[in-house]
């Protein structure tokens, strides 16, 4: 470890960076991103990955990040102060504080240990399951760590009495190939089943690390799912996407009085039959492969009507270009669900995308309210659990925007 140490100071950012006059508003409004087009030039050597110094246009201090020319993110900016060294005691600081941030604020038998910008850890992605960790490495300068990143974490989470069994990498998201990266995936030291069993809010669940969608479970979710129980209670309950069936369950578990979940996905719903049986729900909860755009309008002619309506879409858009298809499905989709609920049920909608704003989600919900002569009262509105934080400044962790609304005909 000290001889790590001693290399790492001998990578201190030595190369100079200076953006054009007028550029770096994102970083200066507390972002963490620098993009090539704001570059006016770079004074030294360094190699892609290597630590940099960020100077404005007239020469003041910026901060250090990681550079990579293959990245349109050209700097992820890893501190404000210039002087502080960016090795191996600066990223255990890092993760010792996320790791408090998380007892403090969540229920860590499972949670997100580490959100990237969030964290002021750029590109770094940790998930804990139980005694798993699940690591997701989306940009160069920090891939170069994760090996040491994950033995510095099982080191924090030993002093609280938590001992890892095993980690395993989800580096497999397209993403990583802007960063000149490839996509990949597999174990961080000894091999283990990656088929992990969970509980949250009382539900238990498998989760399969390796092969599951993202790192295995969608955990941002958390106190959403568990906001729904009190409408479900000896309710008709649809819950569209179910993936493997998270909502669908709070619900059973609730008390309500039927559940179906629909997915398009075989090996979802198998994994969510699954878990209604772990939790002792099959009589309850079922679940039915199908498309929801085409399920919705079949329900709707065979004069089906639902208590609560759950719909926690994929994101429909993971780029500005499309979020015009994106704003058709979403609108489609509550449009339909809308049509589905008694007077006075209750619909909990919500949108995963980045790019589709609070704004423009909450305009749609709206609009398709308004096409199926339906008032809506907003019970509340909520985002992702805490243990995804939203960075003020670093648009892209606020992501998700969940509403829970009392849908009534016109009166």
């Amino acid at each position: 470890m000290e001889n790590d140490r001693e290399k790492e100071k001998e990578k201190m950012g030595s190369a100079i960076v200076t953006l054009k006059k007028g550029e770096g508003r994102t970083v200066k409004s507390g972002g963490m991103w620098i993009y090539d087009n704001e570059i006016a030039s770079i004074v030294g050597s360094f190699e892609d990955g290597d630590i940099v110094i960020v100077h404005d246009f007239d020469g003041y201090p910026l901060g250090k990040g990681f550079i990579n020319r293959h990245s349109k993110i050209r700097i992820r900016l890893m501190t404000r102060d210039c002087s502080q060294e960016v090795n191996l005691d600066f990223l255990r600081m890092r993760l010792s504080d996320a790791w408090e941030y998380r007892k403090r604020t969540v229920d860590i038998a499972s949670c997100r240990v580490v959100f990237g910008e969030a964290d002021f850890l750029p590109g770094l992605v940790v998930d804990k399951y139980h005694d798993i960790l699940v690591v997701q490495s989306l940009a160069l300068g920090i891939d170069r760590y994760k090996v040491q990143i994950v033995s510095i974490l099982k080191e924090i989470l030993k002093q609280d009495g938590i001992a890892i069994r095993g980690v395993y990498e989800r580096s497999d998201a397209k993403v990583r190939v802007q960063e000149g990266l490839e996509c990949t995936k597999g174990f961080i030291g000894e091999e283990f089943d990656t088929e992990v069993a969970i509980e949250e809010n009382g539900v238990k669940y498998y989760v399969d690390v390796k092969e599951g969608q993202k790192t295995g479970f969608f955990l941002d979710q958390k106190y959403n799912r568990q906001a729904i129980r009190k409408l479900c209670r000896g309710a008709r309950v649809l819950d569209c996407f179910t993936h493997t069936g998270s909502f669908a369950l709070n619900a059973g578990q609730a008390g309500a009085a039927s559940v179906l979940g629909l997915d398009a996905s075989e090996t979802g719903v198998a994994q969510a039959k699954r878990n209604a049986a772990f939790n002792g729900l099959s009589e309850i909860v079922s679940f039915e492969c199908a498309d929801v755009f085409e399920k919705l309008p079949e329900l709707e002619r065979e004069g089906e009507k639902f208590d609560v309506v759950i719909l926690d879409p994929p994101a429909f858009t993971k780029s500005r270009n499309s979020v015009k298809n994106a704003m058709k499905g979403y609108r489609e989709i509550n449009l339909r669900a809308m049509k589905l609920i008694k007077d006075g049920g209750f619909l909990a909608t919500c949108s995963c995308s980045h790019f589709m704003t609070y704004e423009l989600f909450t305009k749609i919900i709206g609009q398709a309210a308004a096409n199926v002569h339906k008032r809506l009262r907003q019970v509340e509105f909520r985002t992702q659990a805490p243990d995804h934080p939203i960075l003020w400044a670093a648009n892209e962790s606020y992501y998700l925007k969940f509403y829970i609304f009392q849908v009534c005909d016109e009166k």
